[in-house]
């Protein structure tokens, strides 16, 4: 990959910085200057708390990481986007669309509200913020949330943070289309809901674009599967004019009534969560979480009595099942990658990698930044895990 013309975009939260560093040390091996490198890492740790489980350390200690990488990429990395606030997880946890755009944008308050008592100013880092939204079948529907979230950010931003830079008040967003809506029964039918769900994305104004495979209910996509999502994606970019208006939508009754409506609703649901302290305070209750799950449950009992429609699963559906060759991951990776881990444990200077290490923890318990020893560690090749450095 040429890094310095690829924009990279990495899933990654709680380790978000080690694999930053990582990036950027690969980069300078194969000479490309971290001013140059561009991408994103997701980097939002508080809807791990509410909807995903997978974080390492308490909320606090956690938010200081998030703000000291937002300082870092401010000064080496000045192209990076420091973080991709996600409602997407939440949404694939059962949040409403409401639920999620209020609790996306209660989360990136806190990221704001963080980084400006760390003494960095709004617009220097704001710029670089991103989020990330889940697009379902529902097309109206979620091209009207994709305007509101717009519309709640901008005000949020210029309003309550006084930011001045217009980039600072633009909600640019990352979509992908909604996993949990796919089945493992009838999966071609997958492909339908698919193109629908990426058309929403694009008539909401979605800046990139990733699209499910029509197998991924059942195990990770085949080659086939993954290639044929690609394609759904060309075909509306490259055989359609959907992208070819900016908000095609806006005038329409519908759409501008709904918007008008999840904007209201979000507000206030935004106002939940403050009034009980923000979206820390919050998480440490369970509020999100309980709300989530409500909702959750509810569109369960839904499907359960048939009230809500779900093609091949509780109407139209088949007798039997339909031959499918899933894709099986040879565990001979699995085998060698661990190899490979041990045997660079084994030929690098231990004893030198103590030395930042030792380093980065008066760093973390101070108010110095900790990605500078980390960097250093991670140029001597300390690793993380498994009970060794």
């Amino acid at each position: 990959i040429p890094l310095g013309t690829v924009s990279t975009s990495m899933t990654i939260n709680a380790p978000a910085a080690v694999l930053l560093l990582l990036y950027e040390l690969v980069a300078e091996e194969t000479g490309v200057p971290a001013a140059e490198l561009t991408g994103t890492i997701q980097n939002d740790i508080l809807k791990e708390y509410i909807a995903r489980g997978t974080y390492i350390y308490p909320p606090e200690p956690s938010l200081r990481l998030v703000a000291d990488t937002f300082a870092y990429c401010g000064t080496r990395i000045p192209r990076w986007n420091t973080i991709s606030i996600s409602g997407y997880h939440m949404a694939e946890a059962g949040a409403t669309p409401v639920q999620e755009i209020a609790f996306t944008l209660a989360n990136a308050k806190q990221y704001v509200r963080t980084a400006l008592m760390s003494g960095l100013a709004v617009d220097e880092f704001a710029p670089r913020l991103s989020f990330f939204f889940v697009a379902r079948t529902t097309l109206l529907e979620e091209v009207a949330k994709f305007r509101a979230a717009r519309w709640l950010w901008a005000h949020i931003m210029a309003d309550e943070f006084g930011a001045q830079n217009p980039r600072s008040q633009m909600l640019r967003f990352h979509t992908q289309t909604a996993g949990v809506q796919l089945t493992a029964q009838q999966p071609e039918v997958n492909m339908a809901r698919v193109t629908v769900q990426a058309l929403a994305a694009v008539l909401g104004g979605t800046q990139s674009l990733h699209t499910n495979s029509y197998d991924e209910a059942i195990a990770l996509p085949t080659e086939k599967a993954a290639r044929l999502a690609l394609r759904t994606q060309q075909v509306i970019a490259y055989e359609t004019d959907v992208t070819k208006t900016v908000d095609p939508f806006a005038g329409s009754y519908a759409i501008e009534s709904m918007t008008g409506d999840l904007e209201a609703a979000a507000l206030t649901l935004i106002q939940a969560v403050e009034d009980r302290g923000g979206a820390v305070a919050s998480i440490e209750q369970g509020y999100q979480k309980n709300e989530i799950e409500a909702s959750a449950y509810r569109v369960a009992q839904q499907i359960d009595s048939g009230e809500r429609t779900v093609v091949g699963v509780n109407t139209f559906a088949i007798n039997g099942d339909e031959p499918y060759e899933p894709l099986r991951v040879d565990p001979q990776i699995e085998a060698d990658q661990c190899a490979r881990l041990a045997a660079l444990r084994g030929e690098r200077d231990n004893p030198a990698v103590t030395t930042p290490l030792d380093a980065l923890k008066p760093a973390a318990e101070g108010p110095d930044t900790p990605l500078p020893p980390m960097r250093e560690a991670l140029r001597l090749r300390a690793t993380d895990g498994g009970g060794e450095p």
